[in-house]
């Protein structure tokens, strides 16, 4: 295993996130979570104000914005590394304005009305691939040998026209999906995890894995969101040990000292 992957805890400021919707849409709420998840050993805290499961409602830009400004205004004057999790482009053009280190775009960023302020902003972009080919909420079935093929050819066009806008491939990060944005087959996520290596090699960028309590895990091991650490944890040492460069999770903690045990079973020294 490589050096340890950065971790990105996950804060949903919305009502109906599939894992705990509502419990963090009070300002004071998100941010006593934030801080929590920093000081749980999160490198990053990954801030969304829209739900993307498919059974959510959407969500105005306007309501987005004033859930995140509150927000992200304390966690930048505390010196917290911030994601913004959005798709639309009036929050990122927002995010942009704030000077966040990172943009996390679940339709992997397809308005090319946007790219020339992408391009001369600082943030980090994390481009997902998802089947339903942007932020719909509809289901769609991939069989799971068709799924890195899918993946692959995603990524050679979208990369491709983001750097002809004029950003740095150095600030691309790629996130093949997982969960419902790779299919309704469970399969086809083991088969992206499985994947992982070849990824890399194809587009040699820094990779992101989130698989924290998504429903293929569930479906395997019979558990509720609530219920579903263990197999996150097994999953996540997983993507880890396959090169993952960065995690996506709710539970920073656990995968830090899941990541530490391993790390020294390797046979490299404790980190400080």
């Amino acid at each position: 295993m490589s050096a340890r992957p950065a971790l990105l805890g996950i804060l949903n400021i919305t009502e109906d996130s599939f894992s705990d919707g509502g419990r963090y849409l009070a300002s004071d709420a998100a941010l006593a979570h934030a801080r929590a998840l920093a000081a749980d050993g999160a490198d990053i805290l990954d801030l969304g104000a829209a739900s993307s499961n498919p059974d959510a409602k959407p969500v105005a830009p306007n309501l987005e914005l004033e859930r995140l400004a509150p927000v992200v205004e304390v966690l930048k004057a505390e010196g917290i590394r911030i994601s913004v999790d959005s798709f639309s482009p009036r929050v990122q053009q927002w995010a942009i304005s704030q000077g966040v280190e990172f943009i996390n775009d679940i339709a992997g960023f397809p308005h090319e009305g946007l790219y020339p302020e992408l391009a001369a902003s600082g943030a980090k972009l994390i481009v997902m691939h998802a089947v339903q080919g942007g932020p719909s909420s509809q289901r769609v079935t991939v069989p799971a040998d068709e799924i890195l093929d899918r993946i692959i050819r995603f990524f050679d066009g979208r990369l491709a026209a983001l750097e002809k806008a004029g950003i740095a491939r150095d600030r691309l990060i790629i996130d093949p999906g997982m969960g419902f944005f790779v299919g309704t087959i469970p399969e086809a996520s083991y088969a992206v995890l499985r994947g992982i290596q070849t990824l890399k090699s194809i587009f040699g960028l820094p990779l992101l894995v989130s698989v924290s309590r998504k429903s293929f895990l569930r479906v395997l091991t019979g558990r509720k969101p609530c219920e579903a650490g263990a197999a996150s944890l097994a999953a996540e040492l997983f993507a880890a040990r396959m090169g993952a460069d960065f995690i996506r999770t709710h539970d920073p903690a656990a995968l830090k000292d899941a990541l530490a045990v391993t790390a020294v079973l390797d046979g490299k020294p404790p980190e400080a």
